[in-house]
């Protein structure tokens, strides 16, 4: 009498990696994540803001250096964008027009790295000018930071569902969900 056994170690490891798959899903689109998410880059907002509000001069500087904004709208730039950094980092970090914030800082951050590429290959000797005054130099580095950013930020803006100022709080109970779920 013959006996087979049906033993197939790729459907072990299909069912391993479906597993994998959904936790990692699951982390990936959490609320929980987006909030986390949400408040660090809320905070790297409003710490990159302050020193270009404080010292506008090198800002400008530093903004010139990046050889792609025309000088006619250097000025305007210099003082709006930190301002613009700053609020949506608080609103981010409050939780009010969270969609609106994250949308902003999105773009923000790709048009960033889209500025840092284009020196990269440019070959610029210039400084990032993201922080501080004496600010990193501009590389590859600086552009996979800033795409991290980016990417976080995407997370925030299509799964954050928490805040403290919607309907129900920061933790609203089923039917609040539900209804906020209807209106939205």
């Amino acid at each position: 009498m013959l006996i087979v056994l049906d033993y197939d170690p790729g459907h072990t490891r299909g069912k391993i990696m479906n597993r994998i798959w959904s936790f990692t899903k699951l982390v990936m689109t959490s609320e929980y994540l987006a909030l986390v998410l949400r408040l660090y880059i809320g905070w790297v907002f409003i710490y990159a803001s302050l020193s270009k509000i404080l010292d506008p001069a090198v800002f400008a500087e530093n903004v010139a250096a990046y050889r792609i904004m025309p000088y006619w709208g250097l000025n305007v730039v210099t003082v709006i964008l930190p301002w613009l950094e700053l609020v949506c980092g608080f609103f981010l970090i409050l939780g009010l027009r969270i969609k609106a914030a994250a949308s902003i800082i999105t773009g923000l951050l790709f048009m960033f790295t889209a500025f840092v590429i284009v020196n990269i290959f440019w070959e610029s000797p210039i400084n990032c000018g993201c922080f501080d005054t004496a600010s990193e130099p501009i590389g590859w580095k600086k552009a996979a930071k800033n795409t991290t950013w980016l990417i976080m930020t995407v997370q925030v803006l299509f799964f954050d569902r928490l805040s403290l100022f919607r309907r129900g709080g920061a933790f609203p109970s089923k039917r609040a969900r539900s209804s906020v779920s209807v209106s939205s």
